[in-house]
């Protein structure tokens, strides 16, 4: 008994692998004092993409990181090609007309940003272009 649950085990393991190294475009792995938002400006990626592609594996508070631990950058075909870390007294009307970017861009590629912006803070990552392959 205690085999074959070990085997079934292993063999989930190596297919979860299989389909990350599939999907993800690229990879990070996390280092003692990681946090997401440190990671997302490092590596240049959406606070909210990270969450996305790593839903199951980073909690809501992004607070369960694990040094050692792989986790996905982007979904190959999905993954951004350019963010903005939000400043002090930003706002998303002045970031748009900064770099130039309409109102739908920024909802459709950061949809956790409500209505009215007031819920962005300082030093999240968002995505405030297009996707695109890397």
């Amino acid at each position: 008994m205690f085999k074959a649950l070990a085997s079934a085990v292993l063999v989930a393991s190596l297919m979860a692998q299989s389909a990350f190294a599939a999907d993800c475009s690229r990879s990070y792995t996390v280092q003692d004092g990681d946090i997401c938002d440190g990671i997302s400006a490092a590596q240049n990626v959406s606070t909210y993409q990270l969450a996305v592609v790593n839903n199951g594996v980073i909690d809501n508070s992004c607070s369960n990181l694990s040094s050692n631990t792989t986790i996905c950058l982007g979904w190959t075909g999905e993954d951004c090609s350019t963010t903005y870390t939000v400043e002090e007294d930003d706002t998303c009307e002045g970031i748009q007309t900064a770099y130039g970017v309409n109102s739908t861009i920024l909802y459709l590629n950061n949809p956790q940003i409500n209505e009215e912006c007031d819920n962005i803070y300082i030093g999240e990552v968002r995505v405030w272009f297009i996707f695109s392959s890397v």
